[in-house]
């Protein structure tokens, strides 16, 4: 069967120009660029080039000259205190529950009177954030009721292995204001 197919088909294909055929001509408005022209045409490019160069630059040296962040940026993440070095956390979950993605753990405990962690009756035992998952949408900060989460200006947040970017309540806690950590400093260890 494939014999009676491949007798059909013709020896030679048909060329696509017909004997006899010419190749069209250039239409006759097309006029041929001159030398002039191309070197007119160089001349603007360079200008373009050398008007450019004599601008002044723009780029920001990165590590050392950092550009200027907007009033509502939003980085990395802290854990505020009161001027009286008591964390402002209760340990309410409500950052935890507002979070869209998720990174957010907090896990309660009660307060007592020999160990005052915040003004409320309960603190924050554990907080952590995973900030690989983070969005920095900022609605931890938004359900906050006592201020206590807010994210900050920083945003160079690169380390070297995925188990550092698991924030925890030490590394975001903001540091005890001077006055207290001297009142502590005093007491010495007990």
């Amino acid at each position: 069967m494939a014999d009676e197919n491949d007798s059909k088909l013709p020896e030679h294909p048909e060329p696509l120009r017909r004997q006899g055929e010419r190749v069209p001509a250039k239409p006759e408005g097309g006029k041929h660029p001159s030398v002039l022209e191309d070197v007119a045409a160089l001349a603007g490019g360079l200008k373009t080039t050398l008007s450019e160069f004599f601008r002044p630059v723009v780029t920001t040296e990165y590590p050392e000259d950092k550009t200027p962040r907007s009033e509502r940026y939003r980085g990395r993440h802290y854990l505020r205190r009161y001027d009286n070095g008591l964390e402002r956390c209760i340990g309410c979950e409500l950052c935890a529950a507002a979070c869209p993605v998720g990174c957010i753990l907090v896990i309660a405990a009660e307060n007592t009177d020999e160990k005052r962690v915040s003004p409320g009756e309960r603190y924050a035992k554990t907080y952590e954030i995973n900030m690989l998952r983070c969005i920095f949408c900022g609605y931890c900060e938004d359900a906050c009721p006592v201020q206590a989460i807010v994210l900050g200006p920083e945003y160079e947040l690169s380390d070297t292995s995925r188990e550092k970017f698991i924030y925890t309540k030490e590394k975001l806690l903001e540091p005890l204001p001077p006055d207290v950590q001297a009142r502590l400093d005093s007491k010495g260890p007990q």
